[in-house]
């Protein structure tokens, strides 16, 4: 098969397998796309070649993009393989892929006593959950002692500040560009 056959069968899966996990029969689809079933089936099937006029409306049903509707699943996107950032206190682990998901950056954070206690603000929320080890988490006037399987979350226009308690501790977090920038950019310039 020639890359291009191969895309068009990922395409056809695809559009299969979004109908089916909907629970969508194939007239379900037609209604909300404007194609008859029987163009719909020939899609699926590949007794039809796929026109850019007929993924337009298919992807709108789905309430996807066209891009993700066609994107092809090449195989480096699917192991990343991250490489630590060092700061005072902190190792932190990008794991999202350099276009993150939904402009959000996802990363997994060791946290020490050394790292300092510096509060900072930024616009957005934060979410976290601790891996292991104990947060201590300074928010506001207040400090919330985070465990191992508990989420925090909160918003960020709050002072806080992200710390270990008692030894170190490990988080899985996701920010948007802001936290990232105000979490992560101490780690990212010595990053090595």
């Amino acid at each position: 098969m020639t890359q291009e056959a191969d895309l068009d069968a990922i395409i056809r899966q695809r559009i299969r397998g979004l109908r089916l996990a909907r629970g969508w029969s194939l007239d379900n689809l037609a209604a909300r796309c404007q194609l008859s079933p029987s163009t719909l089936s020939r899609i699926e099937t590949g007794h039809r070649r796929i026109a850019l006029d007929q993924l337009l409306p298919i992807a709108r049903a789905f309430e996807t993009t066209l891009d993700a509707l066609v994107e092809s699943g090449g195989e480096g996107e699917v192991v990343i393989r991250p490489r630590p950032g060092h700061s005072q206190g902190l190792t932190t682990w990008i794991l999202a892929s350099d276009d993150g998901i939904h402009g959000k950056t996802v990363a997994k954070l060791r946290i020490t006593p050394e790292r300092p206690d510096e509060r900072g603000v930024h616009p957005g929320r934060d979410w976290f959950t601790v891996l292991s080890g104990i947060v201590r988490l300074e928010l506001g006037e207040r400090t919330i002692l985070v465990h191992p399987g508990e989420v925090a979350e909160f918003s960020t226009m709050v002072p806080h500040a992200i710390c270990a308690h008692q030894g170190p501790a490990e988080i899985l977090s996701i920010l948007n560009h802001d936290g990232e920038q105000a979490h992560l950019h101490g780690a990212a310039a010595s990053e090595g």
